[in-house]
Formats: structure tokens, C-alpha cells, sequence
């Protein structure tokens, strides 16, 4: 194994904060299976390092300054289960799907999320191949006054509904994910580096 399970687990959260191909591709298998796509942009869904970048570009895209430490980790053979805070600042529209559909926006709201999650990678031949999650998503919700419901969080988002703000929102959201899939794509399809993007 070329990289161990601990710094395979650091790495894979790293490009998620970053976005960086060329660790994307040190990192994640090509058969990676991401279980949490699904309220995702579709192209999160696409196995490989390509699909961990466009859910790098989704999550960046709401949340800058996205950051990922790391409370404590415990490993097998072949699992590494990371405890670890999502912390950011919410700068974007926050898109959540339903099988491939918009599901949810919420407009910028400029607050700070800081909540818990842990993770369950699958490493294989020095790869991470599979992802599913356990996350305090209330907690970011009540973060950014979504649930419960403030007010003026809850009018905004009627609002970008009702004026067609929020299917934008998700068309651009699904455009940036695929964009950066695609970038990593293109790149292995041309024989290029990954890092020469």
C-alpha cells in the first residue's frame, strides 16, 4: 500500500477542502463509491476521483473557507471510520438534491456552520473506494435558520422558489460540479497529469 489508510483518510478531506486533481487521484480509487451523493449534483455521483472533485466544487461553491478537522480517527485493515467538524462560512447558495432533482436551496445566509460528522472510508490497494457518512445535518440547518425555521431564512428561500432563484442556483451548482468531473476526466482520457490542470 502506497499511502497508509490514516494519510489516505487526511487526504480525502483535504481535496474536498481544496479541491486539488492531482491529490484527488494519489487519494481515491477509480471504482469509488460515494453512498452520500445522493443529495448531491448528479455528477457527484460519478465513481472515482472525478465525482469526490465535483463534490468538492458543490460544497466550496456554498461555503467558503471550508474546512475539515479532524477529532479522532480509528482504522482496520481496510476501514478508517473519521470523526471530524464541517466548519465554513455560508457565502453560496446551498443546494440539496433528490435523485439528481433540486431538492432545496438556501440563499447565502453569511453565517458559520460548525458541526460534527463521522465517516466510514473503505480503503483498498492504497485507495479510498468507498464513502458513507453519519452527519448532524439539523445542527447545520439550525446553523444556518433553516430548521427550526427563522423567519426571514424561510421567506428568503420561498422566495428564490417561487422567482426561480433557486432552480438557477441548482443549474449552476450541477454546472460547476460537472465542470470540475470533468476537468479530471479530461485530463486522464488525454494521458495529461492530473496536477497539470
Amino acid at each position: 500500500m502506497g499511502i497508509n489508510a490514516t494519510d489516505l483518510a487526511h487526504g480525502l478531506f483535504r481535496v474536498l477542502e481544496t479541491g486539488d486533481p492531482s491529490l484527488a487521484a494519489d487519494t481515491v480509487g477509480e471504482n469509488f463509491h460515494n453512498r452520500e451523493a445522493s443529495v448531491s449534483p448528479p455528477a457527484c455521483a460519478i465513481p472515482g476521483p472525478a465525482g469526490v472533485l465535483a463534490s468538492a466544487a458543490w460544497m466550496r461553491s456554498a461555503f467558503s473557507d471550508l474546512r475539515f478537522p479532524i477529532l479522532g480517527m480509528a482504522r482496520n485493515d481496510d476501514q478508517v471510520w473519521v470523526r471530524l467538524r464541517m466548519q465554513g462560512q455560508h457565502t453560496g447558495p446551498f443546494v440539496r438534491f433528490r435523485d439528481g432533482a433540486l431538492d432545496q436551496a438556501v440563499p447565502p445566509t453569511h453565517r458559520e456552520i460548525d458541526f460534527e460528522q463521522t465517516h466510514v472510508l473503505d480503503v483498498r490497494d492504497g485507495k479510498v473506494v468507498k464513502h458513507e457518512a453519519v452527519r448532524d445535518d439539523i445542527t447545520m440547518l439550525g446553523q444556518l435558520g433553516v430548521f427550526p425555521p427563522a423567519p426571514a431564512t424561510a421567506l428568503r428561500m420561498l422566495a428564490w422558489r417561487v422567482s426561480g432563484r433557486a432552480a438557477r442556483a441548482a443549474a449552476q451548482v450541477s454546472a460547476q460540479a460537472a465542470e470540475a468531473a470533468a476537468l479530471l476526466q479530461d485530463a486522464s482520457h488525454r494521458g495529461a497529469a492530473p496536477d497539470a490542470l
